[in-house]
C-alpha cells in the first residue's frame, strides 16, 4: 500500500498565490518516527485498547500481531518507507510532500503514521505565513526604502512574539523555528536555542533587543525615569520601550521630547512600542512624535526616515493588517524601514490544518493475488478534496516542482527522497544557514501559481475517476 500527503490550497484559500514552504518533517522523523517499539510498548497498548471501545470500555481492535512481528523481525522499527521533499522546499498546493509505502504483511501499517506525519501542517503553515508577511514587507521596502528588499533591515521587520500564546514548549519550538526560516527576529527563545544548537552547528540563528514590558515601566515612579534607565544601560545600541502603560499620546508628546538629549548623547536607536488602541493610528502617532522630537531625513525614494527612532507594533498584528499599516505609513510620507512588527498569536497560534488543508490519502494498492490498483478519494460533493492516484514522484519542470506517476521519473530526479526505510537511514540535512538561503532562492524563483500535475498524472486521475463512476471534472 502507498499513501501520500499534500496541501490542498494556498494560504487561507488564496488562489492567486498557492506557494508554500514545506518544513518540519525532520523534527517529527527524529523524535517520533525513528524510534524503536518494544514488547513493553505492546503490553501497554494491550491494556489501553482493552478498554477503548464503546459500549462499556470493551476491547478495541488494533494490529497487535504486526507490532509483535516487526519488533521480532525489524528490531522494533516501524516497517515502512518514508519519502519526503527536502526541508524548506517551496512548492505549490497539490504537490505531494511526503509518501509512505508499506509492503507484504506490513501493508496495513501504511497509514498508521498518518496522524503523526500530518502534524507537519503546523510548521509548514507558520513558515508559509511568515514568508507571505515577508513578501508584503519586501514590496513596501521596494517602494520606500533605499536598496529595497536587498536592504538588510528587511530580515528584522517581523519579530516573533508568540511564545506566550503557544499551547506548549514543543509547539513554540516547531513554529518558532519555522518563522526563523524567513526572519532573524524572535523572542521565542526556545526556538532560537533549538535552531542554533540542533540545526546550525552552534551558530546563532535568532536575535532580539533589550526591551521593557509593562511591569518594568510601572515599577518606576515615572515613565521618564524608566526610559532614562534604559538609555543609560542600552542607549549605545538598539533598545525598545513600551509606551502605553498609562497615556500613550501623553508619553509621545511629553516624555519622548524630554529624553532627546540623553539618547543623542549615547548615539543609539530607540524603538517605540505601542500596545493598545488602533494599530495603524498608534504607529502613525509614534512616527510623527519621533519626527517632531528627533527630526527626519528624506531618503533617495522621497520618504521620511526619523533620526534614531522607530516603532514596533506588536498588538493585534496579523497578515491582513500588516498590509494596511504599511500602506498607511507610506501614504503619510514615511519609509517603512522605520516600522517593525511583532506577531504573537497571529503567527504561532491563530491557524489550523485547514489554513493550507493538509491531507494524507491512500493512492495505490497491491492485493494478495498480485493485482495492482491505483486509487484515490473522489467525493462528488467535495471535488476540492479529490486526491491523486498511484505511486507518485515530484520532478522540476522548467523549475516548477511537478507531480508525476513515479514510473516516469528517474530516482535521481525525484524530489521525494527516502528519509526512513524500515529503520533510520543516513540523511544529509542542510544546516539552518543553508536552509534559509535555499528558501529565499526557491520562493523568489517560483511563480505564484502554476500547473503542477504532469499531463500523464492528470490523465491517470481522470481515468481512475471514470473507473470509480465519478462523472465530474476533477480539478487539477
Amino acid at each position: 500500500m502507498v499513501a501520500y500527503g499534500e496541501f490542498r490550497q494556498g494560504y487561507d484559500k488564496d488562489t492567486a498565490d498557492t506557494r508554500l514552504v514545506f518544513y518540519g518533517l525532520r523534527y517529527i522523523l527524529e523524535h517520533y518516527v525513528a524510534r524503536r517499539w518494544t514488547l513493553q510498548d505492546v503490553e501497554l497498548a494491550d491494556r489501553f485498547f482493552a478498554g477503548h471501545r464503546v459500549p462499556g470500555h470493551t476491547p478495541f481492535p488494533y494490529p497487535r500481531d504486526l507490532f509483535l512481528r516487526f519488533i521480532r523481525e525489524n528490531d522494533g522499527y516501524m516497517p515502512v518507507r518514508l519519502q519526503a521533499l527536502p526541508e524548506g522546499s517551496v512548492v505549490h498546493a497539490h504537490v505531494p510532500t511526503f509518501q509512505l509505502t508499506a509492503e507484504a504483511p506490513y501493508a496495513p501499517l501504511c497509514t498508521y503514521l498518518e496522524t503523526l506525519l500530518t502534524h507537519v501542517w503546523y510548521p509548514t503553515t507558520v513558515a508559509t505565513l511568515s514568508r507571505r508577511c515577508k513578501e508584503l514587507i519586501a514590496a513596501a521596502f521596494d517602494r520606500s526604502v533605499d536598496g529595497g528588499r536587498t536592504n538588510p533591515l528587511l530580515n528584522s521587520r517581523l519579530h516573533d512574539f508568540g511564545f506566550r500564546g503557544c499551547t506548549c514548549v514543543e509547539q513554540s519550538v516547531l513554529g518558532g523555528v519555522a518563522h526563523l526560516l524567513n526572519f532573524d527576529g524572535t523572542d521565542t527563545l526556545s526556538a532560537a536555542y533549538y535552531a542554533q544548537f540542533a540545526l546550525n552547528e552552534g551558530r546563532p540563528v535568532g536575535e532580539s533587543i533589550p526591551a521593557t514590558e509593562h511591569s518594568v515601566m510601572t515599577s518606576w515612579p515615572s515613565e521618564r525615569q524608566a526610559i532614562s534607565n534604559m538609555i543609560s544601560h542600552f542607549g549605545e545600541g538598539v533598545f525598545a520601550t513600551v509606551m502605553d502603560s498609562y497615556d500613550y499620546q501623553r508619553a509621545l508628546d511629553e516624555v519622548v521630547p524630554a529624553v532627546v538629549a540623553e539618547l543623542q548623547e549615547q548615539g543609539g536607536f530607540w524603538v517605540l512600542r505601542p500596545d493598545s488602541g488602533d494599530p495603524t493610528d498608534a504607529v502613525l502617532a509614534a512616527l510623527r512624535a519621533a519626527e517632531r522630537a528627533f527630526g527626519a531625513d528624506v531618503n533617495g525614494k522621497g520618504f521620511k526616515v526619523p533620526r534614531g527612532v522607530g516603532v514596533i507594533q506588536g498588538d493585534g498584528i496579523d497578515y491582513h493588517n500588516i498590509r494596511h499599516i504599511l500602506e498607511a505609513v507610506m501614504e503619510a510620507g514615511y519609509s517603512v524601514q522605520a516600522v517593525a512588527f511583532g506577531m504573537g498569536g497571529g503567527l504561532l497560534q491563530r491557524l489550523s490544518r485547514d489554513t493550507l488543508s493538509l491531507a494524507t490519502k491512500l493512492s495505490h494498492i497491491v492485493y494478495a493475488d498480485g493485482t495492482a490498483v491505483d486509487t484515490m478519494k473522489a467525493p462528488k460533493t467535495g471535488p476540492e478534496k479529490a486526491s491523486l492516484p498511484g505511486v507518485l514522484a515530484v520532478k522540476r519542470v522548467n523549475g516548477i516542482p511537478t507531480a508525476f506517476p513515479a514510473e516516469l521519473v528517474a530516482p535521481e530526479e525525484d524530489m521525494l527522497q527516502v528519509v526512513y526505510d524500515k529503520r533510520p537511514v543516513p540523511v544529509q540535512w542542510e544546516n539552518f544557514d543553508e536552509l534559509r538561503q535555499r528558501v529565499e532562492r526557491e520562493w523568489a524563483a517560483l511563480p505564484p501559481t502554476a500547473l503542477v500535475l504532469a499531463p500523464e498524472l492528470a490523465a491517470k486521475r481522470a481515468a481512475v475517476a471514470e473507473r470509480l463512476g465519478v462523472r465530474w471534472q476533477v480539478q487539477g
